[in-house]
């Protein structure tokens, strides 16, 4: 028998779903492998806190060093999350000569040069195909099925959390605060859902799948980015009467210049499959030269499908293939060709203007010679019915023609400290 043994760090939701696994599944695994893959070691601060998973006499510990200097480990997965300790105890894991999994999205968004230069230095791996997307096997696509394309662009929904709360609002009217809650109530959506909904961690996988895709230098936190919390109800609203859906798009797009990043908002046609995905799913639409157009969808989060990509790494690393691709893999590699990041406010795009503004002839006109001042033009213009005949001010809608984002910000600061509007002009990516 063929033995490989796994330690463990981390026993929260995901780690409890990598212990179920691993431990109800070894049988199994072993038939299909041919390697009997055991955890020996679940390493945790909390010991007494039920998880919904039998774990075997002397498996579960507090203590690092019962994981961290058992040379029959070979295979450490860290599961604590965030960048510290993380990063630590992942470097010491290496230097012990243990292989490497990781779900730590964080973690490899801020450290992936550093991690991956050491493994590579010391003969080791690190997988990390559950850091974006959880069980849709994205990152192992681009690595392997898609290596002989150059890739063109990617459109992605990679926040579960944030997908729910917009289908919650196109689907009930829901506003975007009681759709928050309704997501924290099921489990989808952390008690400080910051990160989520404020677009960084949409931001930190699209590093990810940067770095791997085109071999760009990205800093996660220079990606221009607009969360979810920027939406209004009306917003839903005004965009299905436009024949188009709200989905939190990361979007990557190489062009002459270099790779345009961006995490927004996003109206897009309410045919396209990126607007089907709804509730906590995923999807990932990438362009590929050769190949065209792929499309991946699935669970992005959650204990089983981010559990089912931890153990696939694990196996892989078990068999051998880890290595194989790892040592193919140029992420942030000195051989990779680096591909230069634009200016964000030197990208084109279309946009969604929803500005409030005095119900008066002559106002529409300010509006339009306000946005051609700035080289905007418009490309359709909606006023929906005032709310109250008696208010003296109506939303005015509007999708423009591209125009760089410089241009646009120029044009929404003229507008907002215009007398005739009112509030702060909303503004929202729009792709066809």
């Amino acid at each position: 028998m063929d033995l490989v043994k796994v330690g463990l760090l981390g026993f929260g939701t995901i780690g409890g779903g990598v212990a179920e696994i691993l431990l109800g599944k070894t049988d199994e695994i072993e038939r299909a492998t041919g390697k009997r893959i055991e955890l020996v070691k679940i390493c945790d601060k909390d010991l007494t806190s039920d998880r919904g998973v039998p774990v075997p006499d002397g498996v579960l510990t507090d203590r690092l060093d019962d994981v961290m200097n058992d040379p029959e480990i070979s295979i450490l997965v860290e599961l604590i999350g965030g960048v510290e300790p993380a990063r630590s105890f992942v470097l010491r894991a290496l230097e012990a000569g243990k292989d490497v999994v990781t779900a730590n999205k964080a973690l490899i968004a801020n450290c992936g040069s550093e991690l991956f230069a050491k493994a590579r230095a010391l003969g080791r791996t690190i997988g990390f195909e559950a850091s974006v997307c959880g069980g849709i096997p994205v990152l192992q696509s681009i690595r392997t099925s898609l290596t002989a394309n150059k890739i063109r662009s990617i459109k992605a929904i990679v926040n579960g959390t944030c997908n729910f709360i917009l289908s919650e609002m196109e689907t009930k009217g829901a506003a975007y605060a009681d759709a928050l809650k309704e997501a924290q109530r099921r489990g989808f959506a952390e008690a400080n859902p910051t990160l989520d909904v404020d677009g960084s961690d949409s931001a930190q996988k699209l590093c990810i799948l940067a770095q791997l895709a085109f071999g760009a230098d990205v800093d996660w936190k220079q990606i221009a980015r607009v969360g979810v919390d920027a939406v209004d109800a009306i917003d839903v609203k005004y965009a299905k009467e436009l024949g188009r859906k709200i989905r939190l798009l990361a979007t990557a797009a190489l062009g002459p210049e270099g790779l345009a990043l961006s995490v927004s908002p996003t109206l897009i046609p309410e045919d396209s499959a990126l607007a089907k995905v709804s509730d906590a799913y995923n999807g990932i639409e990438i362009v590929g030269d050769f190949v065209g157009s792929v499309f991946y969808q699935g669970w992005g989060a959650g204990r089983r499908p981010t559990a089912s990509a931890v153990c696939g790494d694990v196996i892989d690393a078990a068999l051998g293939r880890a290595k194989i691709t790892f040592d193919s893999l140029e992420l942030w590699g000195e051989n990779r060709e680096k591909i230069a990041t634009v200016d964000a406010k030197k990208v084109s795009g279309r946009a969604y203007l929803r500005l409030g503004v005095e119900d008066r002839p002559g106002v529409m006109a300010k509006v339009a010679e306000a946005l051609a001042k700035r080289e905007v033009s418009i490309a359709s213009m909606l006023q929906p019915p005032k709310a109250s005949p008696d208010d003296e001010f109506a939303s005015l809608i509007i999708l423009t023609h591209e125009a760089t984002s410089e241009k646009l910000d120029d044009a929404i600061a003229e507008l907002d400290a215009a007398p005739f509007v009112r509030g702060k002009t909303i503004r929202l990516a729009v792709r066809d």
